[in-house]
């Protein structure tokens, strides 16, 4: 069975994930299609709007296929390079689309599910949904974007996402900037099915609805605008709140050489999104000769033993050099965006 489907239903184009055995993780075929799909519907005059959804009643997306990751690193057959490569392009063309771009953010809806889906114009989450950008648990970083997205909510909160990696709720999803809208998840299917006739802000507006209530408008949230891991650490136990105790369990639980890697990324992220993912994939290439990288993905899908052993330090380099290492030019080709400018060629003639 085809692990995404593709269809029009009105003047709707519509994208199903359809691995929901994979909680419909991405691979490097997924990303091939959807980008297909996109740059096709992009120019035909009986498509008005794009929504993409998950398969299953589980998830949108849980992100990438981690576990071929880890084969890569093993093997280094350039796989993950050629993954990110089509990935972060694909997350440039629904940044850019010029056509309503709507993601189901129903279940669960992880990092690189955020990154087709908090790109698009129009993200909408459910009381199921559970988002977030949890690389720092296996020795990565948010990447297909995220450091991009996540650098233009508020500080502490978009920090605080970040660095642990914790996941949220509806409300909180649309605190961070990662959705706009909340409608409950019965009424999914009655706005897919408006969004065959109807423009989509007027379908949205029909099923639209108030989230309950989150958490990052608490005062403990704050200690994430401390500048250093131990000040927030410091700052989080002044809180007798169990949000905090899980966000100060989180942290310490964090590959520490993730958290410096994306402070790094984060300082220099949010200005142009193209740029950032260039910045991205540079550290994520690097970030595969890193022996943390290798041992959370052991700990959390290998092994399953949820027990990772971080190395702090690195023979023949300090913490800062081991950071900025993550920054240097590839041996290989940098990121580019030829299969966009490629796909605008073939759709003029050119």
């Amino acid at each position: 069975m085809a692990e995404v489907l593709t269809e029009r239903r009105g003047h709707l184009g519509l994208i199903t994930l359809n691995r929901p055995e994979s909680l419909n993780a991405l691979n490097t075929n997924m990303c091939r299609v959807i980008l297909d799909a996109l740059l096709t519907w992009r120019d035909n005059p009986q498509i008005a709007q794009v929504a993409v959804v998950g398969a299953g009643d589980r998830a949108l997306c849980a992100g990438g296929d981690i576990v071929a990751i880890y084969r890569d690193i093993l093997e280094r057959d350039g796989s993950s390079e050629q993954f990110w490569r089509i990935e972060y392009q694909l997350n440039v063309l629904i940044d850019e689309y010029p056509k309503p771009y709507l993601a189901f953010m129903d279940g669960i809806v992880l990092g690189g599910g955020i990154g087709i889906s908090a790109h698009g114009s129009h993200r909408i989450v459910t009381e199921n949904s559970r988002c977030g950008m949890p690389e720092v648990g296996i020795g990565f970083f948010p990447d297909v974007g995220g450091t991009h997205l996540l650098s233009h909510a508020p500080r502490a909160a978009g920090r605080l996402a970040a660095l642990t990696g914790m996941k949220f709720g509806a409300a909180d999803t649309i605190a961070l900037g990662l959705a706009d809208t909340f409608v409950p998840a019965v009424d999914l299917d009655n706005l897919l099915l408006d969004l065959e006739t109807l423009p989509a802000d007027m379908a949205i507006s029909r099923w639209s609805s108030i989230p309950e209530r989150g958490y990052l408008h608490e005062e403990w949230v704050q200690a994430f605008a401390e500048s250093s891991t131990p000040a927030i650490l410091d700052a989080l136990g002044r809180f007798d709140n169990p949000q905090a105790k899980a966000a100060h369990q989180a942290l310490l639980a964090a590959c520490p050489s993730s958290v410096r890697l994306v402070g790094e990324l984060m300082r220099s992220a949010g200005r142009d999104l193209r740029e950032d993912l260039i910045r991205e994939f540079r550290a994520a290439v690097h970030r595969l000769d890193d022996p943390d990288f290798a041992e959370g993905i052991r700990a959390a899908v290998i092994d399953k033993d949820r027990m990772p052993q971080w190395i702090e330090l690195v023979e023949g380099m300090t913490p800062e050099q081991r950071t900025a290492r993550h920054f240097e030019e590839l041996p290989g080709a940098e990121l580019n965006f030829a299969l966009l400018e490629q796909g605008m060629r073939e759709k003029s003639g050119r």
